[in-house]
């Protein structure tokens, strides 16, 4: 009788045990995935796009980890964050390239490779706008190297003998690069190179030329809020290539890949949500008009988000099956 007793304890004992291993199983697959914030205002949009589809087509909880790139990167391989959005990964190639050998994250999808940077003027400049009454002031300007000939066009207001090229703020990696251009492309000659002191003083002489109709040549990039609201064309430089960018910079920028990076345990924890971020992939003209949406509206990223589901519902339910696009149309009414 007393053996029979211990032994209904023991397996007691041993049933308790498993279901409280099951249940800390269960926490862990139940804890919400997590989404590396690096701080810039296009991977929060893409973090807020990821999150509704996530958190209403697939059932999951998620959060945001927020740190810098390094940071949230470490963060990635670890395991503290699970998905990354927007991996620039040209920024930390080295340690992009051991996370992969390793298989602490496993690459899934390029969100956008349409990313450009260099010499942009307002479109007007070249094509003029007829709605606001402008004539094309630099019908011929196509190039880096047709703008000798149209340097009084920019000409700088403390020096009039040159024109005004706006580069990059201090510090910028850009600054180093624009700078060596401008000698590649014998520029120094008509233009003075004028660094703005800031992004936000870059952003706003943009803003103040469209403001005036006036001409403007500088540095920008894209995806950017300023590509999204202004409609500017970027001056062709010669096609990149290793030897030309190692001779001084003497070709476009390159075009950076920029990924969506989950980590590993991601492949066996949420298989569903790797299925659907490999087929997650938009464009720097889509980003740019979403964080154009959101300076304009003074919203979040989370709002964006939410407008860019419902403008685009053509493009993100291909993404996704039927039942789960269903799941989402409905958490968007």
């Amino acid at each position: 009788m007393y053996k029979k007793k211990m032994k209904r304890i023991i397996l007691v004992m041993v049933v308790a045990a498993l279901l409280l291993a099951l249940a800390g199983c269960g926490a862990k697959d139940d804890s919400p995935l997590v989404f590396g914030d690096a701080g810039w205002d296009s991977i929060q949009f893409h973090n807020g796009v990821a999150q509704f589809i996530i958190e209403h087509g697939f059932g999951y909880e998620t959060d945001v980890m927020v740190g810098s790139t390094p940071v949230t990167f470490a963060g990635l391989r670890r395991g503290d964050i699970d998905i990354y959005m927007e991996t620039w990964h040209d920024n930390f190639a080295d340690a992009y390239a051991e996370a992969i050998e390793k298989e602490e994250i496993v690459v899934v999808s390029v969100n956008f490779d349409d990313n450009a940077q260099g010499l942009w003027v307002p479109t007007f400049v070249i094509k003029g706008d007829p709605a606001k009454g402008i004539e094309p002031m630099a019908p011929g300007l196509k190039s880096v190297s047709d703008l000798p000939d149209y340097w009084e066009l920019f000409k700088d207001p403390e020096d009039p003998t040159k024109g005004r090229i706006v580069g990059s703020p201090p510090g910028w990696a850009a600054d180093e690069i624009l700078s060596e251009k401008m000698v590649s492309y014998s520029l120094e000659d008509t233009f003075n190179y004028f660094r703005p002191g800031s992004d936000a003083t870059l952003a706003a002489s943009i803003a103040r030329a469209f403001e005036r109709s006036e001409p403007w040549i500088g540095y920008y990039w894209d995806p950017t809020w300023v590509m999204g609201k202004f409609d500017m064309t970027l001056l062709e430089e010669p096609e990149y290539s290793d030897e030309k960018w190692l001779d001084g910079y003497s070709c476009a920028f390159p075009v950076t890949e920029v990924t969506i990076s989950v980590h590993s345990d991601m492949t066996k924890r949420a298989p569903e949500v790797v299925e659907f971020l490999s087929n997650y992939r938009t464009s720097s003209a889509l980003t740019s008009s979403a964080l154009a949406y959101m300076m304009e509206n003074d919203v979040d990223a989370a709002d964006a988000a939410i407008n860019f589901l419902k403008e685009n519902e053509a493009l993100w339910t291909g993404w996704l099956s039927s039942e789960v696009a269903a799941k989402v149309k409905a958490a968007l009414q």
